[in-house]
């Protein structure tokens, strides 16, 4: 049996989510702020990150103590495979980047749907439960926006993922800084294309391979195995 820990702040909505992850057949750990949570499942906390296995995180943003963005961070550290949903009232753009920049699997604003919330958890479970890990190189989950390299988590800004991605999703084509300019930045982009030089040198840092080729005169292609 899976078990999901819940870290939000609102009793009532922790009560009906924690009810419906259980009638879904799942163990559940219940958390009402940051601090405790941190205290339970980290590993230098009083009770370590091994005598609770957690196989799903739901964590709200604005919790008392420590943030939930916080505990994204420390949690991803420690245990950079396992499934973490957001949770949470704050809609804007920038916080939703920010939690996926920190390597959030799912983000999901209030007012929800409890069943469609199951589902996700579900969804996340199935896939880290039956995809088989990757075997060295680099690979790139789509739903999760995570990359890895050797089953290693890479940390990736959106720019970046959505760089590697269009490569990796046409491997062997060679594509121009204004073609990679117009898929992942916009048509309506009027800015330096060197912009994209400077993406792709920063891709290139945060792997130990070589991920992408320069063609030279021409500009960049993927030069791993996809």
């Amino acid at each position: 049996m899976n078990t999901i820990a819940v870290v939000e702040d609102d009793r009532h909505i922790n009560e009906v989510v924690t009810e419906y992850l259980k009638e879904a057949g799942y163990e559940v750990i219940s958390v009402s702020d940051g601090q405790t949570a941190q205290e339970m499942f980290l590993p230098e906390a009083n009770i370590t990150a091994n005598d609770i296995t957690v196989d799903l995180y739901i964590l709200d943003i604005m919790l008392p103590g420590v943030t939930g963005l916080s505990l994204l961070k420390a949690i991803r550290e420690n245990e950079p495979k396992v499934p973490i949903i957001m949770l949470t009232a704050v809609l804007d753009e920038y916080t939703q980047l920010l939690s996926f920049d920190e390597l959030a699997d799912d983000y999901i604003t209030k007012p929800f749907s409890p069943k469609v919330l199951v589902k996700r958890v579900q969804a996340l479970l199935r896939r880290r439960n039956t995809a088989p890990a990757p075997k060295g190189g680099v690979y790139i989950d789509t739903d999760s926006y995570l990359a890895y390299e050797s089953g290693l988590p890479v940390k990736l800004t959106l720019r970046e993922f959505e760089l590697l991605k269009l490569l990796m999703q046409n491997p062997g084509m060679v594509f121009t800084r204004q073609q990679l300019l117009d898929s992942v930045w916009g048509y309506d982009y009027f800015g330096d294309e060197r912009v994209v030089d400077v993406h792709i040198k920063n891709l290139r840092k945060k792997f130990s391979g070589q991920v992408i080729a320069t063609v030279k005169g021409v500009g960049y292609r993927l030069d791993v195995e996809a």
